[in-house]
């Protein structure tokens, strides 16, 4: 029997995935007119913060990788007496409580599973879903795309893996479940992702003995710096600006002249020197990484050219017997829903997708994508400003990006894919902040004008000026400055007026 298509109203938007994107995009749809409905394959919302999830990488006493206050969205704090860094329970109850006072429960179909996402008559979108054993054929005339880059893990190629004998074997680090089984083992980590090195440094402490393998060796930044977070130092809007105005060259020195300032090189701990390029060498994060290879918790090898039982030979000729594997190797963009039309207009890969400011396509009207980029740095104000465009967008508060637009958009994108495949955080906030019409006006607030260029980059910072200003914003971003003694008064010291300088046509003309 052919199965009934049920097309839905107009003002109904469909959203794919109940994590933290997700969850953004539907508050701000509803928050402008719109009625998200919310598909979740998992019983529970949360993404990768829902521990139950298939497609959840946490693992037990896992903490975020950036403070409380660069890891909410702007309309909720997290509980007073938060620590710095949450676990992940606290971020699955605060995803929890974000959807409860945002009234997003009734918008959710939790163990709900999207089959296919295709294009319907009309310039519409048929989703199929599956719940429970019973199938659903809906159309929406529009649809969010927010599953996650973080689903389907990415498994290198290396001769011997598969027959890695082991007595722990290999797995990705999304299956890693803590450090108990591995205590007086010896295990290989493959990867310099922040993943990698903190489950490196939790073995190496936790009474493992730690050799890591990676294809490059990345800068090392610490968690903190002097007592600050570090993203609230390095990804702020000052950051941002300069890259509009300094040549590549002289952007990436001193940025390594930062990080060697802030971080040292990791050369001087032992590891290998990275690259002088900063760029080319990449960025990292990790509090105990570096502080363990110095004292010899653990060891730092090159690639691994191939592996022989439970023998690893690396490249260069040096070789070691492990119980253990860990791949800490990253993630592939998966988006199986997808029909093959759909995916070859997104020139759809392992790493990419084509599309203008990483959302809309000029051929595909009515959809949109949103987190399915690397993102380096928080991504919760990230995530927050692209779904206010977004539902902008689609309640017409801004208006749509012409096709010509979307079209450079796209060859941006395929340009840029000979390129680093990661987004630095502050470039992309600015970005979603200026489609959006929501940059602050640093020319009004003189008085906040340090707190805006080099306090962190936090959701409320963009709840200033335009449509959705709030009314507490100016004392909430002075708080968010003044947090960890980041800036804690309006006064620039020298290295900020320099800075201030250069970037000061830009940071207070953000419409230039």
């Amino acid at each position: 029997m052919q199965q009934q298509t049920t097309v839905m109203p107009d003002n109904c938007v469909a959203v794919i995935g109940a994590g933290p994107g997700g969850l953004a995009a539907a508050k701000w749809l509803t928050a402008h007119g719109l009625e998200p409905v919310i598909f979740e394959a998992s019983a529970r919302l949360g993404g990768q913060w829902n521990s139950t999830s298939a497609t959840s990488a946490v693992w037990p006493g896992m903490r975020t990788n950036t403070s409380r206050i660069m890891t909410a969205f702007s309309d909720l704090d997290h509980a007073p007496g938060s620590a710095t860094y949450l676990t992940q329970d606290e971020m699955l109850d605060y995803l929890e409580r974000y959807a409860f006072v945002s009234g997003l429960l009734p918008t959710l179909r939790l163990s709900t599973r999207v089959e296919s996402l295709e294009p319907a008559a009309g310039g519409s979108w048929l989703i199929r879903s599956a719940s429970g054993g019973r199938e659903r054929s809906e159309v929406f005339r529009r649809v969010v795309v927010a599953t996650g880059r973080c689903g389907m893990p990415s498994v290198p190629e290396i001769e011997g893996l598969s027959r890695f004998s082991g007595s722990l074997g290999a797995i990705h680090s999304a299956q890693y479940n803590g450090v108990e089984r591995y205590r007086g083992r010896h295990v290989l980590v493959a990867g310099c992702s922040i993943s990698a090195l903190e489950i490196a440094s939790e073995l190496a402490y936790g009474g493992a003995r730690v050799t890591v393998a990676n294809r490059r060796q990345r800068y090392v930044l610490p968690k903190l710096i002097s007592g600050v977070p570090t993203e609230h130092v390095m990804f702020n809007r000052a950051a941002a600006l300069l890259g509009g105005v300094l040549p590549p060259p002289e952007l990436a020195a001193g940025l390594r002249a930062k990080v060697l300032a802030v971080a040292g090189n990791p050369a001087q701990f032992g590891a290998p020197a990275p690259d002088d390029d900063i760029f080319a060498a990449g960025v990292t994060q990790s509090q105990q990484f570096l502080p363990a290879v110095a004292e010899g918790r653990i060891a730092v090898m090159p690639w691994i050219e191939e592996i022989d039982g439970n023998r690893v030979l690396f490249r260069g000729g040096r070789r070691g017997e492990f119980d253990g594997i860990i791949l800490g190797t990253g993630y592939r963009l998966s988006l199986p829903f997808l029909d093959a039309a759909t995916a070859a207009t997104l020139g759809l890969d392992d790493v990419h997708m084509d599309l203008h400011d990483q959302t809309f396509h000029p051929d595909l009207p009515g959809l949109a994508f949103l987190g399915l980029y690397d993102l380096v740095g928080p991504y919760l104000p990230v995530l927050e400003l692209q779904a206010r465009w977004i539902s902008y967008c689609f309640a017409g508060i801004v208006p749509m990006p012409s096709q010509a637009e979307m079209a450079e958009g796209v060859a941006r994108a395929k340009a840029m894919r000979a390129g680093p495949p990661s987004l630095p955080m502050h470039v992309a906030a600015l970005g979603f902040a200026r489609n959006a019409g929501v940059e602050p006006d640093l020319s009004a607030r003189p008085d906040l004008e340090r707190a805006l260029l080099f306090g962190p980059l936090s959701a409320v910072s963009f709840r200033l000026d335009g449509t959705d200003a709030l009314p507490d914003g100016v004392g909430r971003v002075r708080g968010a400055a003044a947090a960890f003694g980041a800036v804690s008064h309006p006064a620039f010291t020298a290295e900020e007026q320099a800075i201030r300088g250069l970037v000061r046509r830009e940071a207070l003309s953000p419409a230039a």
